[in-house]
């Protein structure tokens, strides 16, 4: 096994209810960087970049929460 495979930041789908996934992208939001972020999230094909993916899927969950019983 290779040192990089060792050492690198693993890969992550975006979960949105996942408390420190969201915590993650509320800290890039704030410093324009993932630079502290410990893993690498996935780019799904259906989305064009990663932060369109993550408000996307963000704006769902919300919506889920918020009218569930209505």
């Amino acid at each position: 096994m290779s040192k990089l495979a060792t050492f690198c930041r693993p890969f992550v789908y975006f979960d949105p209810e996942n408390v420190e996934h969201r915590r993650w992208l509320g800290e890039f939001h704030k410093n324009r960087s993932w630079g502290h972020c410990p893993v690498r999230f996935i780019v799904e094909d259906d989305y064009g970049d990663l932060l369109t993916q993550m408000n996307q899927m963000l704006i769902s969950y919300y919506n889920k929460k918020e009218f569930k019983g209505k």
